[in-house]
């Protein structure tokens, strides 16, 4: 299974006298201790809540030009056991690279591949058809191996009168 792994970092920043200045300082710090050995991370801006009050605050603390910036840091990890063990691949491979970063793992998703979701909707309209076709056959009695070697002489399916057709298609 694959998963989407969100992991919180606070990013320490320093000579900083706004917000939005540290954020883009610690972003842009982030970048570049990740890259290029992890540029499949995404690092985006974190966020913090009150404690007592649950009021939205911004996601840098600065205190005498120094701050502390939540970012998100989220990745996918492929072939995983379950999300524990996607949780644990995340934090290392992000922590290896972020030295002294405190890291907390905010959410893990299991993504549904692709390739497994389009083969499981082929099998099942295969199916169906094969179903279909297999009554067909069964209900007329006939060998479907023979009627397409027939029907291919009959309707000039070979390769010498398929190609010509190609050539005068890139011509035109």
């Amino acid at each position: 299974m694959n998963c989407r792994v969100v992991v919180e970092a606070a990013v320490p920043v320093y000579d900083v006298e706004t917000a939005d200045e540290a954020v883009r300082i610690a972003i842009s710090k982030t970048g570049e201790m990740l890259n290029p050995d992890l540029n499949y991370v995404e690092i985006n801006m974190g966020s913090r809540n009150c404690p007592h009050c649950g009021e939205e605050l911004e996601p840098a603390f600065i205190a005498a030009d120094e701050s502390l910036v939540a970012l998100e840091l989220e990745m996918t990890v492929f072939n995983v056991e379950r999300d524990e063990h996607a949780a644990r691949i995340a934090r290392k491979e992000i922590g290896q690279r972020l030295e002294n970063i405190p890291l907390e793992v905010l959410e893990i998703e299991e993504i549904e591949e692709e390739g497994q979701q389009e083969d499981e909707e082929t099998s099942v309209a295969e199916e169906s058809e094969a179903d279909e076709e297999g009554d067909d056959t069964v209900e007329e009695g006939r060998n479907d191996t023979d009627d397409d070697v027939d029907s291919n002489e009959f309707r000039g399916d070979t390769d010498e009168d398929i190609l010509p057709e190609f050539e005068e298609l890139i011509d035109e």
